[in-house]
């Protein structure tokens, strides 16, 4: 399932969504452009690797946020931004475009950490704006929960579209992170040797703050 957008209007432009969308973009062109060595450390400078941050804090903290805007690939970099371009905006809207900027960043840098205390000793770079966009998604599932989505929906070779609940679409993508991250856990203690992978845990640690911390940035001030 695959969203397309909601049916949610905005009362503002949301600004600082467009921003986000457009500098992850720069970020990722800039990504391609480099040789594989230079993008390899390109990545260790400005991605989190926990076990750097485990050694030294105080000189890595900062991966925290910069890591929110590098990704992997094409497909890692177009789903994230598909996401926020559905979600931010409404979550824009309510908050304030100030609010909204501290919400997003503040829940990618704990998502970021929820992945580091699974693997503090993991020497794979940790990377992309998931995190940040699942704390939207927390925010807007207790904000927006009756939202109708418009989805793309894959069925073996058969494609639809279909409306569905934000609280339903949004379900999904928690219950699969949540079974994919317990999987993973299981799978690494089975493991002597490191894989990479989806952060699982960074969705769901940024979902998780997304619902904390939301209320208190004003997802429901007063209009």
């Amino acid at each position: 399932m695959f969203p397309l957008h909601d049916e949610n209007p905005t009362r503002i432009t949301p600004y600082l969504t467009y921003g986000l969308i457009g500098l992850n973009i720069v970020v990722f062109l800039h990504e391609v452009s480099l040789p594989s060595a230079e993008l390899e450390q390109f990545f260790g400078m400005y991605a989190v690797v926990p076990r750097e941050l485990t050694n030294n804090f105080a000189a890595e903290w900062t991966t925290l946020f910069t890591s929110q805007f590098l990704h992997g690939g094409w497909w890692h970099l177009i789903s994230n931004m598909v996401f926020l371009w559905v979600f931010g905006n409404n979550i824009e809207d309510r908050m304030g475009h100030f609010r909204y900027l501290t919400f997003y960043l503040s829940c990618g840098a704990l998502a970021a950490l929820s992945q580091w205390f699974i693997s503090m000793d993991s020497t794979i770079p940790s990377l992309g704006a998931s995190g940040a966009i699942a704390g939207v998604l927390g925010a807007y599932v207790i904000r927006f929960p009756k939202s109708r989505i418009l989805t793309l929906v894959f069925l073996g070779i058969f494609i639809t579209t279909i409306r569905v609940p934000a609280i339903i679409l949004i379900g999904i993508f928690v219950i699969q992170n949540v079974v994919s991250g317990l999987l993973s856990l299981q799978a690494a203690a089975n493991m002597s040797v490191e894989t990479g992978g989806v952060a699982y845990w960074a969705h769901i640690g940024g979902f998780a703050f997304g619902i904390i911390l939301s209320p208190l940035f004003g997802l429901f001030r007063r209009d």
